[in-house]
Order: structure tokens, then C-alpha cells, then sequence
């Protein structure tokens, strides 16, 4: 079992901010931003590259909801999945990132080397 079903299934601790259902989301143990929350789907699913179409119209609508819990839907925000390893996925269980509270930079890509890439 992965760790984020580990988690939905509350056997690991966790910061939640908001649950339904289907969709868990908690505070990241690692964040990047003042507000670092993961959202998540109930239900399995590997990466971006497996989820349904349906999975994703709720986790649309539950992110905005998240959105407005912690405040940050007026000021702005940003809504990462990492898909595989080149993409930066550490936990094999489709998850977004929502990041706010402040003005974001975009200098993650400082150490890649898209040569030969193009």
C-alpha cells in the first residue's frame, strides 16, 4: 500500500485541511510556499498519465474549495502534479500540489539542462 493510502485510510498521521468522500487534501511535510497543501483522489490512481476524466471534474472542484478554506483563491495560487521520475514524482499516487500565501518565483528549473532536449 502506498503511503498516501496509508494516509487516507488514516493509518499515517496528517495535517487535513479538507476531505470528502473521494478527495483528501493536508498540509505538505515539505513545503515550498507558505501554503503548501497536497490534494489528493480516495481512490488509487498511479500519476496524471492513469486518472479518469471523472476523477479529475471533482478534484477540480474540490481544489477550489481548498482555494477558498485557506484563502488564497482572490490573490492567486498555483496547481502542480508531477508525472514520473523525470517529472519529479516521489509518491506513485496521483497528487496535486496547491501553493500560495505569496508571491511565487519560477526558478525550479535552474539545475535541468534542456540541451539536447528540443
Amino acid at each position: 500500500m502506498c503511503l498516501f493510502c496509508k494516509i487516507i485510510k488514516k493509518e499515517i498521521p496528517s495535517n487535513i485541511i479538507l476531505e470528502n468522500d473521494n478527495y483528501l487534501a493536508f498540509h505538505d511535510i515539505n513545503p515550498k510556499a507558505p501554503i503548501h497543501i497536497l490534494a489528493i483522489p480516495k481512490i488509487h490512481t498511479e500519476s496524471f498519465n492513469d486518472v479518469s476524466a471523472e476523477i479529475m471534474s471533482g478534484m477540480t472542484s474540490f481544489i477550489q474549495e481548498i482555494t477558498k478554506e485557506v484563502n488564497i483563491e482572490n490573490n492567486g495560487y498555483r496547481v502542480i502534479t508531477n508525472i514520473g521520475s523525470d517529472g519529479g514524482q516521489e509518491v506513485a499516487h496521483l497528487h496535486f500540489h496547491i501553493l500560495g500565501g505569496a508571491k511565487l518565483k519560477w526558478g525550479h528549473f535552474s539545475d535541468s539542462d534542456p540541451k539536447g532536449h528540443f
